[in-house]
């Protein structure tokens, strides 16, 4: 039996000899591209022997598909395997023409309109295609643990960088999936889908307790939707969707915000939006005025909110991560968070660790659960319910070696049902969250002040760790440069 890990590992130590392919999100996009290209192919076979009518056509041209210059472990080589990619295949396909409803040709595009090929060694990417070839994804066994190690690599993305804003921790994305509780028949939406973490998520959930046919995952498929503007990782949640079974992922290569919002009208809403929207970082220039004057900001987090609220259907439901910044703030950012309560029943606030997110960033961060209330607003908030999750015994902080555990969730699990307030639980009223000017940053009763401050030598350590990160961001950019 094949060892997917090993297989893993000896394409990125390959990758690391090339002298093209600089730091970890390089290597991940280079390898994105090749298994995009693998899987493709090889549902293209399963496809054309499933097809009786013989009618079936690949997207991909035939001197193109994999099959045709990869799959033969003595092919083409060295010099002219780099010239062929870079001369024949990322050309052609960047500038497929598309007909109209051939969604996967278009994906197909998509992805290789925002890919580059690092990789400058044709011997070194020959013997990356050779391992690959290692590899059915027609087979589920192959398939599925390759899945499983896949999202291994997308999590390395937490230090890559800026690229860490892709990937949120697989134990929230299956909390909140397993709390909000999307449904078959139902649209799910992750208006910022990164590298696909909260779809996959649906889609497992979903599988595990009512796919039962072929019908039933076709159905799944076409439900479950995401939006993603930037290639890399459009990219690989379009193959992490694959992986998943999902044939045809319906995932869009576009800037969700920059839709006017007036045109979102009911055909565009869905029932379920699970998301992590970007913050602390401002949007494209001239997207906030595709909104109301009174909503308009460059704060991501908080334009994605508003654009969210208007997305969900009536008594559609969500579970989004927003950070404390926009529980908080005079102004635009009252203005919409009065509108989110009043439109929407905000139920539950899950304040998380500010480590959550490290080693990509130490803010303080919160899970918000709400239900999209009716036009005459029945369903706006009345109290909210905060939980207080809490960092295991003899844990300081999270990290990347130390991440934050599903398991962690069993308490909130078992409050969720049965709600009664203790030291980790509160309730406060709409009345009072009103008259301090509807923010949303509300601390602990229970803890006193002194609990949330840090000793001198926390703030030492922080201080310390916080210089070391920037060391070594120093001394990567430096690396590259010399490059």
């Amino acid at each position: 039996m094949k060892n997917m890990g090993n297989i893993v590992k000896s394409l990125q130590n390959i990758m690391r000899k090339d002298t093209g392919v600089s730091g970890d999100a390089q290597r991940i996009e280079q390898l994105g591209w090749l298994i995009a290209l693998k899987i493709l192919d090889d549902k293209d076979q399963e496809l054309e022997a499933m097809d009786e009518s013989g009618k079936f056509q690949s997207p991909i041209p035939k001197n193109l598909q994999w099959r045709n210059w990869a799959a033969d472990d003595e092919g083409i080589t060295g010099d002219a395997l780099r010239d062929f990619i870079e001369k024949d295949l990322f050309p052609t396909l960047k500038n497929l023409e598309i007909t109209k409803g051939n969604r996967r040709a278009l994906i197909v595009k998509e992805i290789f309109e925002g890919t580059n090929n690092y990789m400058k060694n044709g011997t070194l990417l020959r013997q990356v295609v050779n391992q690959l070839n290692q590899i059915d994804f027609n087979s589920s066994d192959d398939r599925h643990v390759f899945g499983d190690i896949y999202e291994g690599i997308l999590k390395g993305l937490q230090s890559a960088g800026n690229y860490g804003e892709f990937y949120t921790p697989r134990a929230l994305t299956e909390i909140m999936t397993e709390l909000v509780n999307p449904k078959l028949n139902e649209k799910l939406l992750d208006p910022a889908c990164g590298t696909g973490g909260f779809l996959t998520c649906a889609i497992e959930h979903i599988r595990k307790n009512e796919v039962k046919t072929a019908e039933d995952l076709h159905t799944l498929g076409a439900n479950v939707r995401g939006f993603e503007f930037k290639p890399l990782p459009f990219m690989l949640a379009v193959t992490n969707l694959i992986l998943h079974d999902i044939e045809v992922p319906n995932i869009d290569y576009t800037d969700s915000l920059n839709r006017e919002y007036t045109s979102i009208t009911e055909a565009d809403r869905v029932n379920v939006i699970l998301a992590n929207p970007p913050f602390g970082a401002s949007v494209t220039d001239g997207v906030e005025t595709n909104y109301p004057q009174t909503y308009r900001t460059t704060e991501s987090a908080d334009l994605f909110l508003v654009l969210m609220i208007r997305l969900l259907k009536t008594h559609g439901r969500a579970a989004i991560v927003l950070p404390d910044g926009s529980l908080t703030g005079d102004g635009v950012k009252a203005r919409i968070r009065q509108h989110w309560l009043e439109t929407c029943n905000l139920h539950t606030i899950i304040r998380l660790p500010n480590s959550v997110f490290q080693p990509y960033a130490s803010v303080a961060t919160n899970i918000m659960f709400f239900d999209k209330g009716t036009a005459n607003q029945t369903n706006a908030t009345k109290e909210i319910w905060y939980y207080e999750h809490q960092l295991p015994e003899s844990v300081k902080a999270y990290s990347k070696t130390k991440p934050i555990q599903k398991s962690e969730f069993e308490p909130l699990k078992a409050w969720w049902g049965n709600r009664e307030a203790s030291e980790q639980a509160w309730k406060v009223s709409i009345d009072d969250i009103r008259a301090n000017n509807y923010s949303l940053d509300i601390k602990n009763p229970h803890i006193g002040e002194e609990a949330h401050s840090h000793s001198s030598s926390e703030l030492l350590d922080m201080l310390h760790a916080s210089f070391a990160r920037s060391d070594a961001l120093l001394a990567q950019l430096k690396k590259e440069l010399q490059a």
